[in-house]
């Protein structure tokens, strides 16, 4: 698979035939190449080396410590990208935007708009179901500094890919940050002229393609700032529901 080739993704009635059996299965595939991927030198040895010292709050959890796989529905018409796992929230419990207050605003959110089964996200086995929503990664594995280089983006491009190719549902791409909306670009084939990240910022790279919302990323920066407030939130995925639907 080229990594830097974008996606074709027919639209219309064949888009749901696929049965949603082989759907999880094929999620299931791409989980476990995750899992398992070894391709980023510099992000294996951090996230082991985090998971080795661990926070003290953490101290008699076992780190997760992997790559962080994809979570959600197999029948999902909206997927949400954000950045990387966090140090002790996703390398920790092995599930994206868990076990941290960034998980903490953005399930609330989910949970409102009826994308969630329940409002928190503490750990796998939780309970947690998303509801016509699936959660992806720019970067798999988390980066020191939360920064991950054009080249670990690069290779982990892929499994984006893979993940978009397989949910044949998908109508809706929400990119959590400025890099996740960069890379969902880059996967999807931007229009031109390239459309610049921005809240709210809705574009459209083709036919048969998801449409794209940018929305700011739920750091502890930004919503502690007020930069991204839950209405701010609730008003990007009822964007994307109503888009979601949209024949």
């Amino acid at each position: 698979m080229r990594p830097d080739k974008p996606i074709d993704l027919p639209r219309g009635p064949g888009r749901t035939t696929a049965p949603a059996l082989v759907r999880s299965r094929d999620l299931d595939r791409i989980a476990r190449r995750v899992i398992a991927c070894e391709a980023c030198p510099r992000l294996r040895r951090h996230c082991r080396a985090v998971a080795r010292t661990k926070r003290r709050a953490f101290r008699d959890q076992e780190y997760w410590g992997r790559p962080v796989p994809g979570f959600g529905d197999p029948a999902a018409r909206i997927l949400l990208v954000g950045l990387a796992p966090a140090a002790h929230g996703g390398n920790r419990t092995g599930r994206a935007f868990t076990g941290d207050r960034s998980g903490d605003f953005l399930y609330a959110a989910l949970h409102r708009a009826g994308l969630a089964s329940q409002p928190t996200s503490v750990a796998r086995g939780d309970g947690l179901a998303l509801r016509g929503a699936y959660i992806a990664a720019a970067a798999r594995c988390a980066p020191p500094g939360n920064r991950p280089t054009p080249e670990e983006l690069r290779r982990c491009r892929p499994y984006l890919v893979a993940e978009l190719a397989a949910l044949s549902r998908l109508r809706v791409v929400v990119a959590l940050g400025g890099i996740a909306f960069d890379a969902a670009l880059d996967v999807l084939g931007a229009p031109r002229p390239r459309p610049r990240f921005g809240h709210g910022t809705v574009a459209r790279p083709g036919p048969g393609k998801p449409v794209l919302i940018g929305c700011y990323h739920p750091s502890q920066q930004n919503t502690f700032t007020g930069r991204l407030t839950a209405p701010m939130l609730d008003t990007v995925f009822s964007t994307a529901r109503r888009l979601a639907e949209e024949p």
